[in-house]
């Protein structure tokens, strides 16, 4: 059996790398280690990259179209990972998932229409609302010692007030919950008797850590199956972010033909030819095998942050990684304020993560940190973190 390297480190600058190469823009120092935005510093797999090699032996890049292979490949892999059986053709391809929801608001709503988000959350949900004409409703998740949980009688009052959508992240970014079954029930229940379209973020649904296990919500039930939205790609899974190519499963006909009309309307949902490759590439069993070590590598890294700051830095804490690559790292033991903790990660300890506020109220003093990266890369973050905060 073929066994990965996840330690070689791959220089990325100079690549037109957006977590390298924008550091000076995003943070004021180019020397940041950057550990924010959700790609990985792992090699995309080698069976990937000799698939999109294979095609551009080809001397034509024309026009393409979403062929029964891509759409039947997709089926594969969901009924394989997830035990989720369906139909090849519920299947639709846009280019991202935040791509694919401004599409699914300008289907299946109108402008001043509310969508419900729970908070906080994967930021683009804020502004594809807000930039659509519509109204947020927030939906705080529950916290109570860092463990997280949906509030339902606050999602039953913000049903009540004609929310037409709610927006899940399933798992959740950028906490690392990821729901069980039993929770998705009691929210679907919930927007089913409230005649609310839920919209799951499911890009992070691969990247679930052991013993968790991930539960599409539209396999749930056929009720739900037939009021539910579901996006999802191969991004963040293998490294393929920058091929642009996502999908969604929608199986009601009904909502699946709004939103390729939706698509339509903006020239979109033609597809990548070389997305469409390694899609093809990477739902096979040897993508499961380069997944299985990726995560085993994940959980490495994650078991190491723990270790180290439970030991050295006691005062920071940091929330259960059930799935995701995404640490939610908890600076407010420190009594420090949102930009105080944000100035000192970033101009002393010369470390780029993201900050929590981006991701609503509810994560101001967070900071989310990527740990898809080599174990020495999670090490020198580390290590860099605690000079600056050992004696704060």
């Amino acid at each position: 059996m073929e066994h990965f390297n996840f330690d070689q480190i791959i220089a990325r600058k100079n690549t037109s790398c957006e977590k390298y190469d924008l550091r000076e823009s995003i943070f004021g120092n180019e020397n940041v280690l950057p550990m924010w935005v959700a790609d990985m510093d792992f090699a995309s797999p080698d069976f990937i990259l000799t698939a999109l090699a294979s095609r551009i032996k080809h001397p034509i890049l024309g026009y393409t179209h979403i062929d029964k292979t891509f759409t039947d490949t997709i089926a594969w892999w969901n009924q394989k990972r997830h035990k989720w059986v369906i139909n090849p053709d519920s299947i639709s391809v846009c280019a991202g998932v935040v791509s694919g929801l401004n599409h699914a608001i300008q289907a299946y709503t109108r402008p001043g229409d509310k969508i419900i988000i729970q908070t906080p959350v994967y930021h683009p949900f804020f502004s594809t609302i807000s930039n659509n004409g519509r109204i947020i409703l927030q939906n705080p998740l529950i916290e109570k010692e860092l463990k997280y949980s949906m509030d339902y009688e606050n999602l039953e009052e913000l049903a009540s007030q004609g929310a037409k959508m709610v927006i899940i992240s399933n798992p959740h970014n950028p906490v690392g919950r990821v729901w069980a079954k039993d929770e998705l029930i009691r929210l679907g229940e919930i927007c089913y008797k409230h005649k609310i379209l839920v919209v799951s973020d499911e890009i992070h649904s691969d990247l679930i850590i052991k013993p968790h296990k991930h539960t599409p919500f539209a396999s749930i039930s056929e009720a739900f199956s037939m009021n539910t939205v579901t996006f999802a790609s191969t991004s963040k899974t293998f490294n393929l972010a920058g091929l642009s190519t996502g999908h969604v499963i929608i199986q009601n006909p009904e909502l699946h033909s709004k939103f390729k009309k939706a698509l339509e309307s903006t020239g979109a949902g033609m597809g990548n030819i070389f997305g469409f490759e390694a899609v093809k590439a990477a739902y096979t069993p040897k993508g499961e095998q380069w997944l299985e070590e990726a995560l085993e590598y994940i959980k490495g890294n994650a078991l190491l942050v723990e270790g180290f700051i439970s030991s050295k830095l006691p005062k920071i804490k940091l929330s259960e990684l059930q799935g995701t690559y995404l640490l939610w790292l908890d600076f407010r033991g420190l009594g420090l304020d949102d930009e105080s903790i944000s100035n000192l990660l970033v101009n002393r300890a010369e470390v780029g993560l993201s900050k929590g506020s981006i991701f609503g109220e509810q994560g101001k003093c967070f900071q989310r940190m990527n740990i898809a990266c080599p174990r020495s890369t999670v090490q020198e973050a580390l290590d860099r973190i605690y000079r600056v905060f050992k004696d704060i």
